[in-house]
């Protein structure tokens, strides 16, 4: 296979969003079961941030494991206008930063990607400024960027936001950030994976208190100290980064995606299905298989990388909180809900991690769900069976919950806003058809037609 070389951002026909998924919906005929095994990719917040670490050396990266996803080829456009060469083999992206040529970044392709932010850190670190318009993403709650800013600062740097531009530079001769003890008011991973990258140039040491745990940090550690970089106690809430002068060429392979396993798991509990998921890493998704075991699905562990999922004789109710890692992930809130639909009882869900990010409920209420919405709580009662009808993906992982409820459903079921789950899963729809789901991502203004396809056309398959 040939590589192929990212587009600039000066080059796309349009920045905002996949032409191709604005203009498709996909199409579920639920009640089928699933059977087989799935391929779960390198992990969406650890490729982000990685390729954004990349900026840190000023020589070539091989990453391997990069999951194909639009957030992915965002990224790379605007590391690609940034003056990085990037050029992607299937899932190995080989990276050259060797020769920075601007330290500010696009605003229309930063402003609808809230990871590119994190490029802030390594920019700073390299050439001693930057300027970093205030990110974009998904709509789930504020997210603001102070964190960041403050650990900057604390560091060295001087920092003003004006006109939704963050620019930051680091007086002196020496362009170079100083070491600080850096506490955290809250466990932010983008802050944490900031401030960590800035410091692996950075003179003398740097203490991150409050640190985010989650394993998508300690990936990016991971990636930093293969390039030379003297991080400890990734995974734990204090780290310490001891600065070097200067970070080598190195190749790295990303972590399974921990959330794209646990939708696969929902998916095989809400269809009554078996399915077998490889490769995992199973510490990574202990709060998860913990709940699904409260709900009564079965799951077993394989291999060191494969677990299996065994069909629930009943799903039962189950109380929620999403928390910061090892807590119950907040990207599973959504998914999790789709499945309590059906459980039996009334569960609650509440999310304290972000302020709007349930707005999923009355999608899934639209498909016969029983959830009620209060402040960041839904209550959810489980009901006997969900009915197909059109519904819209809301942000990344609500769309990820609509589908799940989409294979449960009795009928067809509709889904639009595709750019949401594009985002963040690598083919949902074509290893989902894999493993024996009617679905079919169509065009909206193609004809549409009632009955479910009586053919799954293998060329839509992907290996696994």
């Amino acid at each position: 296979m040939e590589g192929r070389r990212i587009i600039p951002s000066g080059s796309l026909p349009d920045a905002k969003s996949s032409p191709t998924a604005d203009s498709s919906v996909l199409q579920i005929w639920g009640g089928h079961r699933l059977q087989g095994h799935v391929k779960i990719s390198g992990a969406k917040n650890s490729a982000l941030v990685i390729m954004a670490g990349a900026l840190l050396c000023s020589g070539e990266c091989r990453i391997r494991n990069v999951p194909l996803l639009a957030d992915v080829t965002r990224i790379g456009q605007i590391l690609s206008a940034l003056g990085v060469s990037l050029q992607q083999t299937g899932d190995i992206l080989d990276i050259d930063a060797s020769d920075i040529k601007t330290s500010k970044a696009p605003y229309e392709l930063v402003t609808q990607l809230r990871a590119s932010f994190f490029a802030i850190g390594p920019i700073l670190a390299r050439l001693g400024v930057a300027q970093m318009p205030l990110p974009g993403g998904c709509a789930i709650g504020a997210r603001p960027v102070d964190l960041h800013v403050r650990g900057l600062q604390a560091m060295g740097a001087e920092v003003q936001i004006e006109h939704g531009i963050c620019n930051a530079y680091v007086p002196g001769s020496s362009r170079r950030l100083k070491g600080a003890k850096i506490y955290l008011d809250l466990p932010s991973v983008g802050a944490t994976e900031t401030l960590m990258m800035a410091a692996t140039l950075a003179e003398g040491e740097t203490i991150i208190e409050n640190a985010a745990r989650e394993p998508e940090v300690v990936d990016l550690a991971n990636f930093c100290i293969a390039m030379g970089a003297k991080i400890y106690g990734a995974g734990t809430s204090t780290i310490t980064i001891v600065g070097v002068p200067k970070l080598h060429s190195t190749e790295y392979s990303i972590i399974p995606d921990r959330i794209e396993a646990g939708t696969f798991l929902v998916a095989a509990a809400i269809t009554g299905s078996e399915l077998t998921l490889s490769p995992v890493v199973p510490d990574h998704l202990l709060p998860i298989i913990a709940k699904l075991r409260d709900i009564g699905v079965p799951i077993i562990q394989e291999a060191a990388d494969c677990l299996r999922t065994l069909r629930a004789e009943t799903l039962r109710a189950t109380d929620i909180e999403t928390l910061p890692h090892p807590g119950f992930p907040t990207d599973m809130q959504a998914p999790f809900m789709a499945l309590l639909t059906l459980a039996e009882g009334d569960s609650v869900i509440n999310e304290s991690v972000f302020e709007n990010r349930l707005r999923h409920a009355s999608e899934l209420n639209r498909l016969g769900a029983d959830i009620r919405v209060k402040g960041n709580v839904a209550f959810v009662r489980g009901v006997p069976m969900l009915s197909g009808a059109p519904v819209l993906g809301t942000d990344l992982r609500a769309s990820a919950a609509l589908v799940l409820a989409g294979l449960a459903a009795e009928g067809k079921t509709i889904i639009q806003g595709l750019r949401h789950l594009d985002r963040g899963y690598d083919r949902l729809d074509a290893k989902l058809q894999q493993l024996g789901a009617r679905i079919q991502r169509v065009s909206v203004t193609a004809t549409k037609t009632e009955a479910a396809p009586s053919t799954i056309n293998p060329q839509a398959s992907i290996s696994t």
